[in-house]
């Protein structure tokens, strides 16, 4: 494939999604009081409300969090978990239900909808995500045991998260801020990056 074939809207869109993917690795050494301010819920929702085919929707915002997950795990952890962690496939369902609400609640992009979608794609990971540490085990940090498979274990579990996912919900707002304002800034400056062909 030649550059002049390049489609210039999809090159930006993937140069934006990798960058986005670039900044989880700078924090994801040790656990901090910012731990969790990630741009991955920001990159699913801009997956979907970018990317007109549903399986480039998908696949990119997927491949750029598997390679950043892969480089966390090589270069920050020395493969202590392998190609990827434990309960890697609730954080990536998780993340599928991001660009879902990415396509669905931004086909018109605005402040208040980016809003909306930002707080509601957190609350719903942080749903996913924590009830599959729940059943994956799920540690009690007032006694450092492991908590049993109950309804009030699993209020606990949700309620250690919280923390955690407030990070999440001002990391996705932030980056959704700089994604989309980059991308909307662009598409006004540049006429070839309107057309969603890619």
């Amino acid at each position: 494939m030649s550059i002049k074939k390049i489609n210039p809207r999809f090159a930006v869109l993937a140069l934006l999604m990798i960058a986005a993917a670039a900044m989880r690795i700078p924090d994801a050494a040790a656990l901090t009081p910012w731990s969790n301010f990630t741009p991955i819920g920001a990159m699913g929702l801009f997956g979907g409300a970018y990317f007109s085919k549903n399986w480039k929707a998908f696949a990119f915002p997927l491949l750029a969090l598997l390679a950043s997950d892969i480089i966390i795990d090589v270069f920050i952890y020395n493969n202590k978990y392998g190609i990827l962690y434990g309960s890697w496939y609730w954080v990536y369902a998780g993340f599928c239900v991001i660009v879902l609400l990415g396509k669905w609640l931004l086909q018109k992009i605005t402040i208040s909808n980016l809003l909306v979608a930002a707080i509601s794609s957190t609350l719903i990971y942080w749903l996913i995500v924590d009830f599959g540490v729940f059943l994956f085990g799920c540690t009690d940090i007032t006694s450092g045991k492991l908590m049993d498979h109950s309804f009030s274990s699993l209020l606990k579990c949700y309620a250690q998260g919280a923390p955690y996912i407030k990070n999440f919900l001002l990391g996705t707002i932030v980056y959704s801020g700089l994604m989309f304002g980059i991308f909307e800034w662009l598409k006004a400056k540049k006429p070839q990056l309107q057309a969603s062909l890619e």
